[in-house]
């Protein structure tokens, strides 16, 4: 018999013997724990994270080869980074920090997936999404990096494809992401203060004009849509509403 194909999406050194993957398998008789087993050693780097795994089965043996998937690059990069998500603000602010040799680490798993025909390509495609991210490289924006790579930097470490960083390097990451996530606290909370007290001494005016002293303070449209408020009935929007209601039709002759 021809060899059956399953493909199932699991989180990363988490796979159960439960839905999708026994309901899958269960039909084709195979030895499920241990299929489980094997998923979980093959995916143990890829925690947090949804893999796609296939599940190549020979009906008449039952034997079976896995092939893996690898993550989004965005995903790889959230991982390397230590972060959830990306930036809601990327040119504005920057909420991580990494080296160059994760920026290739990454670029060496993705290797299949990319367009790139040599590592100096594929790295500066995995620049291009930390840059879209918000990931400072090396401390600067990701996107000066890829200057940096057509000059000649990294062509050493690029080469060699070093992906190691010490722990020294590691905790020194760690405290610069912190502070970048409290300097993206202490501007929110500045344009923030901004924003109430553009209501406070606006208040009664057109929320047009209330939202155009908040464009010109610089506070960032996502404050905006959450503080701005709601048109009053009484105001622009609900005179508009009036005009355009019908009269109310006389009584007939």
């Amino acid at each position: 018999m021809p060899t059956t194909t399953v493909e199932l999406l699991v989180e990363g050194g988490k796979a159960s013997a439960g839905p999708p993957i026994g309901t899958t398998l269960g039909p084709l008789k195979l030895n499920i724990g241990q299929i489980v087993s094997d998923i979980n050693k093959k995916t143990a780097d890829f925690k947090g994270m949804q893999v796609p795994v296939k599940i190549h089965v020979n009906p008449d043996d039952k034997s079976y080869k896995i092939e893996l998937g690898t993550p989004p690059a965005s995903a790889l990069i959230k991982k390397e980074a230590n972060v959830e998500k990306g930036s809601g603000n990327p040119l504005a602010d920057k909420i991580a920090d990494l080296k160059i040799q994760q920026v290739i680490k990454v670029a060496k798993m993705k290797e299949g997936d990319l367009l790139g025909k040599n590592m100096f390509s594929r790295v500066k495609e995995i620049l291009g999404t930390c840059n879209s991210m918000g990931i400072l490289v090396e401390g600067k924006p990701a996107k000066d990096l890829i200057v940096d790579i057509n000059t000649g930097a990294f062509k050493k470490e690029i080469e060699e494809g070093r992906t190691e960083l010490s722990a020294e390097e590691l905790k020194k990451l760690e405290v610069e992401r912190k502070k970048l996530q409290e300097e993206i606290e202490k501007k929110k909370e500045h344009f923030t203060s901004l924003a109430k007290k553009a209501i406070e001494e606006l208040a009664g005016k057109p929320r047009s004009q209330i939202k155009a002293k908040m464009i010109e303070l610089g506070v960032p449209t996502a404050i905006i849509e959450e503080l701005l408020p709601v048109e009053a009935a009484g105001g622009a929007a609900g005179a508009a509403a009036a005009a355009a209601k019908p009269e109310a039709a006389g009584p007939k002759k």
